[in-house]
C-alpha cells in the first residue's frame, strides 16, 4: 500500500511540474546587428511578430527580446553575448549576422575574413548551446536587391551563406535561409532588377514588406 501511495504521489508531483513548465513562456532572443536593433521599433520584424502572436492567441507562450546593435559583426556578438544574451537565460537564440562582416570588408576594411567568420560563429553557437538554449541561425539576406547576382557583395554573401547552411545541417541547428528567400522574392517581384525598394529601403535594411516577410519566416522557425 505504501509503494502505491509513493507512486501516486510521484505521479502527481510530475504532473504538477509539467503543468508548471507548460505555463512558462518560451524566451526568444534575436541576436544581431542594426536590422535586429530596428526590429523592436513599431513596424520592425520583432514588433510585427509580437502582433502576429497576439492575433494567433499564443502571445502568452513567447517572450521576444531584441539584442541587436548597429554595425555589429560576428566577433562583436561573441564579445557581448554574456550580458546581452546568456544573462537573460533564453530558451532559443536566433542569430542573424553576416551583412557587416561582408559589407565592411569593402567599405572600411573592418569586415571578417571567411575563415575567421566560421571560427567566431562556431564559438558563439557552442557557448549558447552550453547553457542549454536552442540555436537558430539566419543567413544574411541582402546587400543590394538585384536578382542577377550583380550586386557587388553577392559573391561573398553567397559564400558565407553556403557555409552557414552546411554548418546548420552538420550541427542540426534551425535555419532561416533569408538569403535564398530574398533572392527568390526578388526574382518574382523585381522585374526591373532594382537594387533597393523591394524588401529593403536601401538594399540592406527592411521596409514594411521586408519586416512582414521576416516576421513570418521567424514564426515558422520558433514555432517548431
Amino acid at each position: 500500500m505504501g509503494s502505491k501511495l509513493l507512486l501516486l504521489t510521484t505521479f502527481i508531483a510530475c504532473m504538477f511540474a509539467l503543468s508548471f513548465k507548460s505555463d512558462k513562456k518560451k524566451k526568444i532572443v534575436f541576436f544581431g546587428d542594426s536590422i535586429t536593433q530596428a526590429a523592436v521599433n513599431k513596424g520592425g520584424y520583432i514588433d510585427v511578430l509580437q502582433n502576429m502572436l497576439q492575433q494567433k492567441g499564443v502571445d502568452q507562450q513567447f517572450e521576444l527580446n531584441g539584442a541587436g546593435i548597429s554595425g555589429n559583426k560576428v566577433y562583436d556578438l561573441y564579445l557581448r553575448m554574456e550580458t546581452d544574451v546568456l544573462d537573460k537565460k533564453p530558451d532559443v537564440v536566433v542569430i542573424w549576422i553576416g551583412v557587416n562582416d561582408v559589407w565592411h570588408k569593402s567599405s572600411s576594411g573592418t569586415g571578417t575574413d571567411f575563415d575567421k567568420f566560421g571560427k567566431f560563429y562556431d564559438a558563439v553557437v557552442k557557448k549558447i548551446q552550453k547553457q542549454g538554449a536552442k540555436v537558430i541561425i539566419v543567413t544574411p539576406a541582402a546587400i543590394g536587391e538585384k536578382n542577377d547576382y550583380s550586386n557587388p557583395q553577392d559573391g561573398d554573401l553567397n559564400s558565407y551563406s553556403n557555409w552557414m547552411r552546411k554548418y546548420a545541417a552538420t550541427n542540426q541547428l534551425g535555419l532561416v535561409d533569408l538569403r535564398k528567400i530574398f533572392h527568390e522574392y526578388s526574382i518574382a517581384n523585381n522585374p526591373n532588377n532594382d537594387a533597393k525598394g523591394i524588401l529593403t529601403t536601401d538594399g540592406v535594411h527592411l521596409n514594411e514588406k521586408g519586416n512582414a516577410l521576416v516576421a513570418e519566416e521567424m514564426w515558422k522557425a520558433i514555432s517548431n
